[in-house]
């Protein structure tokens, strides 16, 4: 907080004065610090008639100089000025120089402490909730713009990880990624490292057969080691024995697949059949999803249907009234917003294409936003998402700011404890 109030001047600076009675004029209050050192670095101090250049420390006490032992640190000698709540002792460089010091509690509007205090002790999930409805609509707007980029940069960095571990095989880490989000939440981890089991350079070999695509994809999840009575899974079984020892695959332990709970619509097997279909009828879909700009044609490549035998079926073996598997149109929305648009931001990064970034920006404002209990909570408070990039932006704020109670690096949170609403 003390941080705050320094970075952003919230005390009054006419006639300020130090606690030996100098006169103080902040001409520069220098940048905040993320590494060891001093709190804030190149500031420029006129203190008396001389003007000073170099770091401050800030302390709720002063004595805490002493607690933290910068009385013995060099690194600390270039300190100007001394910045704490409350003055309680003189503070000394290791050549034994004093230094000046600002006492800030004298200073500050006791109201702005009240309300930090208020949204700290908050026990709303969005601590601001009270209050956020004086906000203007272009201070949410601006505020969101930079959520929804610094969402995507977040992911873009997730992506480049994997990038990096893979030498750049920008087909085989979006299949991977888009593997995990057939998953949803409760299954992504297994999809995952069926991912990893069955690489992409595989499946390519046999794009011509669904048959064949289909046994690798059942093979590798686990799901054809057990004795099957119909013809479709003992096929799938005969060919995934040879592609298993052609390939010297190993699986994933079928253990690891979640059904309670779930819709049958969302079993992880009528998953696996739309993961396979979609491999099967796309040919170097990183391609054409990156340089497809309409949100349309992006879900026409995603839309698919698994092969006949699953109207009937939502697990091997077990026969079901008929019904279409063709993938809904939350979930190939899930799939753009979570993994297309991500990457097509990542590669736009990586190629310096700023037209293929905006694309990104584009795209997310035509996709319908998520309907989960955090943009619930939004709405109920006000603030409804037009569109995925708004969804996109509020939970960013939610998971980002308000779990950890972030108010000091939020705009609205800035605004709030100073009052303003513009």
């Amino acid at each position: 907080m003390l941080h705050f109030i320094w970075q952003n001047l919230l005390f009054t600076t006419n006639e300020l004065k130090s606690t030996d009675n100098e006169t103080l004029q902040i001409l520069s209050k220098g940048t905040l610090n993320a590494h060891a050192g001093p709190d804030f670095t190149n500031a420029k101090i006129m203190i008396g008639d001389i003007v000073w250049v170099g770091n401050v420390e800030i302390h709720i006490k002063s004595g805490d100089w002493k607690l933290h032992g910068h009385t013995k640190d060099p690194g600390y000698d270039n300190t100007i000025l001394h910045v704490c709540w409350e003055y309680n002792e003189p503070i000394f460089r290791t050549d034994n120089s004093r230094i000046s010091c600002l006492a800030l509690k004298p200073v500050t509007d006791n109201t702005l402490l009240h309300r930090y205090a208020q949204l700290m002790e908050s026990a709303n999930d969005i601590p601001c909730s009270p209050r956020i409805s004086s906000i203007s609509p272009f201070t949410w707007s601006l505020w969101l713009e930079r959520l929804v980029v610094e969402r995507l940069e977040q992911k873009t960095a997730i992506i480049y990880e994997a990038l990096e571990q893979t030498k750049y095989e920008w087909q085989e880490v979006f299949y991977r990624f888009i593997a995990r989000n057939f998953g949803l939440k409760i299954n992504t981890q297994p999809f995952e490292n069926l991912a990893r089991n069955l690489p992409l350079a595989i499946l390519s070999k046999h794009k011509d057969s669904l048959k064949q695509i289909e046994a690798l994809v059942f093979g590798v999840a686990g799901f054809l080691n057990d004795e099957l009575i119909d013809e479709y899974g003992r096929n799938r079984q005969k060919e995934y024995r040879f592609l298993k020892k052609k390939y010297n695959l190993i699986e994933i332990d079928k253990t690891q697949w979640k059904f309670l709970r779930l819709m049958p619509a969302n079993f992880p097997t009528v998953r696996l059949a739309q993961f396979a279909s979609l491999i099967h009828h796309s040919n170097n879909l990183f391609s054409k999803l990156v340089s497809t700009p309409s949100i349309h044609s992006l879900c026409d490549l995603l839309s698919t249907s698994p092969s006949d035998y699953w109207k009937t079926h939502y697990l091997l073996d077990h026969l079901s009234t008929h019904r279409e598997k063709r993938l809904g149109e939350s979930t190939i929305q899930n799939i753009i917003i979570n993994t297309v648009i991500p990457f097509k931001f990542a590669f736009g990064k990586h190629k310096h294409d700023e037209s293929i970034q905006q694309n990104a920006f584009d795209l997310l404002e035509q996709v319908k936003p998520e309907n989960n209990s955090i943009i619930k909570k939004w709405k109920d408070l006000g603030f409804k998402a037009e569109n995925s990039l708004q969804s996109q932006a509020l939970l960013q704020l939610k998971n980002e700011y308000c779990i950890s109670k972030r108010c000091l690096d939020c705009n609205i949170g800035y605004k709030l404890l100073k009052n303003e609403a513009d």
